[in-house]
């Protein structure tokens, strides 16, 4: 591969001549920017398949050449070049040929440069050109890496998506995913010395620019333009008849040396994915979740040998620069009301305009994916406007069904995806109109739940359902105490604002109760047991000891906001909701154990005041034979009428938890976006024993197609996010 071939004949087939411009361009031979070159080697309709092998050499072959050709630089100006032509010809042109196979062609030899890349700063790019072209001055004083992000941006940004320009914004987006993927070879924590030449290049575009970018990649999720038909794009690429660039993939992508992007696996395995919609959204989660480390003026100067020390040194004299891109989706607005800012307040910089109705439906119609989650919680947590906008309509279950269905199939999900998704629900519950609307809408049926026949259930009660279901999953499987914090500050805040919760999921709430209480017996039982059996001096035995104090504590704990979120339901929606109280009435044996116990007085004391009105209503009343649901009901409803708080011990103030992100969020988000392109995706098919930035649970040998298999089923670490998350009340 290192040689150059012989100068093909004339005539020579297509092939032959595209054997040769490779086989040069990987070569020794080093071509001026202005050579003819380099217009041979783009405008050539590529129908080229080697084997794997080959590609490997000519990729080695390139990164020992490039030091002294910079060919991946001149390339990448080429593209930029053949960019700017094509925005100013009209109609389709040969500079779009040159585009893609300048995008195609740079995506190949670099990522296979950033996946063998020796130092940390990939010197190996070489993204500059040598001493005796530089009289070119083509840059303007910008290093390339920028001059090439801003071209690809200005593009992206500027140009629409049609039939004839489907499939250069495709290419560019994968070479932006490639281009930006050196961030898998950092460290998961982002540190000062991470070099990131493209990413970084990017977060130093102007705002209108970075504006139109996060415009042009939601718009292209909510739209999710499909791909040409063969027929209407062929003949753009071809000459003399011969078969064009995208003959071999029908015209889904330009593939000449390597088939590195397959989009047509779905996360479920059996729907075709949209790979411009696709890959617009991974783009911009990269985009709005990169933080870049910085360090003030003053070095550290102590002397530190601990790993551990040293980390906590650098991020105390480091801070993260501003986000462009997350600032431009903070800012979107919704085009149905953007003519006029009503209260006359002004906003730094030009704002994302786009239809919010368009993206809820969209979201609600993708929520299976976790890519889709993970935006729906960058709106709702970093967009007021958007969340507004959710609180507002009318038809939440277009979100919330999907929602909930992934929790019920939480077996089948990525812990992430679960938290993400109760965290999303944790925000929504903090508005009161959430909490009461979702009440009124009435579900006529519920067929993917299995349990039982859900019938005319409102959405708030299957939202309690299902999160008591997701507290029992976690019990049994995750065990995760963070889970359990999430689901429970949200009903908590549903908690006063319930109207007519249904019989099933009264039921469960009183039943939550008891399967924590007897979690709680058990474990107390057995700190009792453990404390008799060990040995006083024993240290493990005493660690024990107090690792079951600090489980039974927490346990505690969730019993205690159980009581609460009962006592909130008999405080500020009683007569709103008899099966409630028909449920504690059923099922009042589990309250007695902890009714003297020092945590609970207070709120049992309310329960037992509850329970003694009805059950003094129900001995007063005579009736003829046994008791029977219908009738114990009707006498709870008839009192509920009456009920005036007789008794409560206690006016609770109502519970309101609150969502916070800590404040080192990249430390989750950048780690576990690239996840979701690297082992989620499987056309990425990045060299896995390259990556520094998360672990990867699976031998280097593993094909890129049973890597996606598996990896759903072992990513089901936790990382940072939950951990270092804050539930305040």
């Amino acid at each position: 591969m290192g040689a150059v071939p012989s100068t093909p004949r004339k005539n020579a087939r297509p092939q032959d001549t595209a054997e040769y411009l490779i086989s040069t361009f990987v070569g020794e031979k080093s071509f001026p920017l202005t050579s003819d070159f380099w217009n041979k080697l783009l405008e050539l309709p590529f129908t080229l398949q080697w084997p794997n092998y080959r590609v490997r050499q000519a990729c080695e072959t390139f990164v020992k050449n490039n030091y002294n050709t910079r060919h991946l630089a001149k390339i990448l100006i080429h593209l930029v070049w053949s960019l700017q032509e094509s925005s100013t010809t009209s109609g389709v042109s040969i500079d779009y040929t040159k585009a893609i196979n300048a995008a195609y062609l740079s995506s190949v030899f670099l990522k296979y440069t950033i996946e063998n890349a020796k130092s940390e700063n990939f010197e190996e790019l070489y993204l500059c050109l040598n001493e005796d072209e530089t009289a070119v001055n083509i840059l303007r004083d910008q290093n390339i890496g920028r001059f090439v992000m801003h071209g690809i941006l200005s593009f992206i940004g500027s140009t629409d998506v049609s039939s004839q320009t489907y499939l250069l914004h495709l290419e560019l987006l994968n070479f932006v995913l490639v281009a930006m993927s050196t961030q898998l070879r950092s460290g998961p924590t982002p540190g000062p010395k991470d070099v990131h030449p493209f990413i970084d290049a990017a977060m130093g575009q102007d705002s209108a620019l970075v504006g139109l970018v996060v415009h042009r990649l939601l718009l292209n999720y909510i739209t999710r333009p499909r791909i040409p038909s063969s027929g209407a794009t062929h003949s753009i690429f071809s000459e003399d008849g011969e078969p064009g660039v995208l003959h071999k993939v029908g015209s889904a992508a330009a593939n000449f040396v390597l088939m590195p992007f397959n989009y047509f696996v779905s996360s479920s395995g059996n729907v075709s994915r949209n790979p411009l919609a696709d890959n617009s959204l991974l783009l911009l989660l990269i985009l709005i979740h990169y933080r870049k480390c910085l360090m003030m003026v003053e070095p550290i100067t102590e002397k530190c040998e601990d790993p551990l020390k040293l980390d906590s040194l650098v991020k105390e004299k480091s801070y993260f620069s501003d986000n462009p891109f997350y600032r431009a989706l903070e800012s979107a607005r919704d085009v149905e009301f953007d003519r006029v800012d009503i209260e006359g307040n002004g906003h730094n910089g030009p704002l994302v305009r786009l239809s919010f109705a368009s993206l809820f439906d969209t979201l609600g119609l993708h929520l299976a994916d976790e890519d889709s989650v993970l935006l729906l919680y960058s709106l709702v947590h970093g967009n007021s406007d958007f969340l507004e906008y959710v609180l507002v309509r009318t038809d939440l279950d277009t979100l919330l069904i999907p929602i909930l269905e992934t929790l019920y199939n939480a077996s089948r999900r990525t812990s992430n995806q679960i938290y993400m998704l109760l965290i999303i629900l944790l925000i929504l519950s903090q508005d009161s109109s959430f909490n009461a609307s979702i009440h009124k809408l009435i579900l006529p049926s519920v067929p993917w739940y299995q349990e039982r026949l859900l019938h005319n259930t409102s959405l708030g009660s299957l939202m309690v359902i299902i999160l008591i279901r997701t507290v029992k999953y976690n019990l049994s499987q995750l065990r995760d105490v963070y889970l359990h914090t999430n689901c429970l500050a949200t009903l908590a805040n549903m908690a006063p604002h319930v109207h007519r919760l249904s019989a099933y999921a009264s039921q469960r709430l009183v039943s939550l109760f008891d399967m924590l209480s007897r979690k709680y017996s058990k474990l107390a039982e057995q700190k009792n047991e453990k404390m008799l059996q060990i040995n006083p001096n024993s240290i493990e035995g005493n660690n024990t000891v107090e690792d079951m104090s600090a489980e039974l504590h927490i346990y505690t704990d969730f019993l205690r906001i159980v009581l609460e979120i009962l006592n909130a339901i008999l405080t500020y929606a009683l007569p709103r909701n008899p099966e409630v109280v028909y449920a504690i009435m059923h099922r009042q044996e589990v309250f007695q154990p902890f009714k003297n116990h020092p945590r609970f007085i207070e709120l049992l004391e309310n329960i037992y005041s509850v329970l003694d009105f009805f059950n003094s209503r129900m001995d007063a009343q005579r009736t003829d034979g046994e008791w029977s649901v219908e009738k114990v009901l009707q006498v709870i409803i008839i009192n509920c009428r009456s009920w005036r708080g007789e008794g409560m011990k206690q006016m609770f103030t109502q519970l309101r938890f609150t969502y916070e992100q800590e404040n080192h969020p990249e430390e989750f988000f950048i780690p576990y976006v690239w996840k979701l392109l690297v082992l989620s995706h499987s056309g990425f098919g990045f060299n896995i024993g390259a990556i520094n930035l998360f672990p990867v649970p699976l031998p280097i040998e593993v094909s890129v197609f049973s890597l996606q298999t598996q990896c759903l089923v072992n990513s089901s670490d936790v990382l940072k996010f939950i951990h270092q998350s804050q539930l305040t009340r």
